[in-house]
Order: C-alpha cells, then structure tokens, then sequence
C-alpha cells in the first residue's frame, strides 16, 4: 500500500511495532556498527558498572525507531530527517515498542513532521528509552 499525504491528518498515529531485544541482536549490531564496548556484549562488566545486565545500543533503540516509520510510510516515502532523545537503557528480553503520531502535515513541500517514541514496561511502569522522537518524511505526489 502505498502512503497518500492526502489521506492524513495531523494527530494521525502510526502503527506500533514491538520487537523483543535479544543478546544475538544486539551482537549483530556490535559487529555492524563497530561498536565493541563491553557494556553491550559482557553482562558483568554491565553490572560492575551499575546496570541490571547488557545494555543495547541507543542507536539500536534508534534504529527500531526508524523501521516504524519506514514500515509506515513505505517504499515511496522516504525520511529526510530523524532525531532522538535517550532517557532509559534498554536490556536483554525486554519488549520494545516504537510508535508516533503525524504531528505536521505541509502539502505543499509533501512532507510531515512526526513525533516519535519508544517504550517499555519495566517493573509495572511505563519506561520511555526514547522519549522524545522526531522524524520528517517527504511522499513523492503519486502522479
């Protein structure tokens, strides 16, 4: 399906999209981005540092972020902009949930800002690794 800006409202919200973080995951991300510290593959040196466990990247969290809105807009759309606050580590097992609302809409450049946001329950509260999340999206005119 192909994402209409003549469709969407501001207030709009994007699908949610839940991903489980996983050891092999985060591993993978490692070995990707270069990104070896041990306080994302080496579960007492997270703890000796002060955290319950491996910790995932931000950009990891990021990363999920992004996939909400591509998996959103489609392959038509693009992203020209995307920015994140970190507030919360994420750990491993824990369930990530990435969502946003449309938050701008100019018809006349074809784009829209978003507001984005990823979550996750810890010991009966909401946490927000991401709380504040922005994207901009350009949709080509389907002509």
């Amino acid at each position: 399906m192909t994402l209409r800006l003549e469709d969407l409202a501001v207030g709009d919200a994007l699908p949610s999209l839940d991903r489980i973080v996983t050891p092999e995951d985060v591993k993978a991300y490692a070995d990707g981005g270069g990104d070896q510290n041990p306080l994302h593959q080496d579960d007492a040196f997270a703890r000796s540092v002060g955290f319950d466990g491996i910790v995932a990247h931000g950009m990891f969290t990021m990363g999920h972020m992004a996939a909400c809105v591509t998996r959103w807009a489609g392959e038509e759309a693009f992203v020209t902009r995307i920015a994140a606050q970190f507030r919360a580590p994420v750990f491993m097992q824990e369930r990530i949930t990435a969502a946003g609302r449309v938050r701008e809409i100019d018809r006349g450049a074809r784009s829209m800002t978003l507001d984005l946001w990823v979550s996750l329950e810890r010991d009966g509260a909401t946490e927000f690794p991401i709380k504040r999340g922005e994207a901009t999206v350009h949709v080509p005119d389907p002509r």
